[in-house]
């Protein structure tokens, strides 16, 4: 799993500003790994390894933890069953369900988090692989820094207010008074002029389900043009989510296929592992695949379809960039922005982690700022043709 990033410096912290983190996995190897990786990190600590769902349930309450890493297959009581018993318990507990890569897994993932966890991570089959596991390393802190980080300051901001809600339908915490208004300081764009012929989306932390919500309200623009979407995610899971986007559409999706013309009516998902890109092939815009390095330490990475699509549609462009962590996507879209086309970024508000929108927003190049609800009846009404 690649998840965007810009910088990795970590600033000092003391005790007190640590994450805190339970490691929930009946492989005391894996517990083992994961508990040195976080104990090596000045900003978080472990405050229990813990075998089962059920020791994690039952000892959620004198642990109270930020973050739990929650394996799904263990015995007493798998992952997806200990889920809602620990957010009934602590609703604004930080959950990152890890599991290895299979289908079975994939789909256990992704219903979790409908649930309510905050983030997944696939495991390595096998910890003797060095790159395998460093990769999870990498992925694994950035998640645990980024979502407990937030988790903390929800806390530290919120004094007499009522309990979370749960994974991602979760507010956010008022800022302190003294906080500059930051989003009226920031100027926008106005739409592009052309007729937009495509719809590029990119998304990472907490996109499946922002996607979700966003292709169920959207049939008249898939109508309309073909929809392009890089979300970060490894293989197996972009084959599910691609399933789980065509029943909530209601319209055709699948992962990209390389050669393959791109038509008005489809969704295309960008498969895991591999960048998709958009090249013309006579009159037809056409997938190719690319199995280069990764982009922003992601792959797939948003940059490159955003970017590559310049080359087919010009500045008949509209992108939307959601939730997600790191700054993917923000070059690609300065790129469509000065070709002519147009970006919309999902609101801190709504977003689970505000790094790629944010990097957007602060870049100047967005012609609106939104929370999710409201993208999609925008995207309805700029294809319809109103660019105001």
């Amino acid at each position: 799993m690649s998840v965007a990033l810009t910088n990795t410096a970590v600033p000092t912290s003391t005790w007190s500003d640590k994450v805190r983190v339970m490691v929930v996995d009946d492989s005391v190897v894996i517990r083992g790994m994961i508990s040195r990786w976080i104990g090596a990190e000045p900003d978080m600590e472990v405050v229990a390894s813990l075998r089962t769902g059920l020791d994690a349930v039952n000892q959620l309450e004198r642990i109270n933890p930020d973050v739990a890493v929650l394996d799904i297959e263990m015995p007493d009581l798998d992952g997806i069953s200990a889920l809602p018993q620990l957010l009934a318990k602590k609703r604004d507990l930080v959950v990152i369900m890890a599991s290895t890569l299979t289908r079975r897994n994939a789909e256990i993932s992704l219903k979790a988090l409908s649930l309510g966890a905050s983030d997944y991570i696939p495991k390595p089959e096998s910890t003797r692989e060095a790159t395998a596991a460093e990769t999870f390393r990498h992925d694994l802190i950035q998640k645990i820094r980024h979502l407990g980080a937030k988790a903390r300051r929800s806390i530290v901001h919120t004094t007499a207010s009522p309990p979370l809600a749960p994974g991602h339908d979760r507010p956010r915490a008022p800022a302190p008074a003294a906080a500059p208004a930051a989003p009226a300081q920031i100027a926008r764009r106005s739409f592009g002029l052309l007729q937009p012929k495509v719809l590029l989306i990119g998304s990472s932390t907490g996109g499946p389900q922002a996607l979700m919500s966003l292709v169920a309200e959207i049939g008249p623009v898939i109508d309309r043009v073909p929809v392009l979407i890089t979300q970060h995610m490894p293989p197996t899971f972009t084959t599910i989510l691609a399933e789980h986007l065509a029943r909530t559409s209601k319209r055709p999706a699948h992962e990209g296929i390389d050669g393959e013309s791109i038509k008005p009516g489809q969704i295309y998902l960008a498969p895991g592992g591999r960048h998709m890109r958009i090249v013309r092939h006579g009159i037809d815009a056409t997938i190719a695949l690319d199995d280069g390095p990764p982009v922003n330490f992601c792959k797939p990475a948003v940059d490159p379809m955003f970017t590559s699509a310049i080359d087919v549609w010009q500045g008949s462009i509209m992108s939307v960039i959601l939730t997600g962590m790191g700054s993917d996507g923000m070059r690609g879209g300065k790129d469509i922005v000065a070709a002519g086309g147009s970006v919309i970024a999902q609101d801190e508000a709504t977003s689970v982690v505000w790094g790629m929108p944010g990097a957007a927003v602060h870049a100047g190049i967005c012609a609106a700022v939104l929370p999710l609800n409201q993208i999609a009846p925008k995207l309805v009404r700029v294809f319809a043709g109103d660019r105001s």
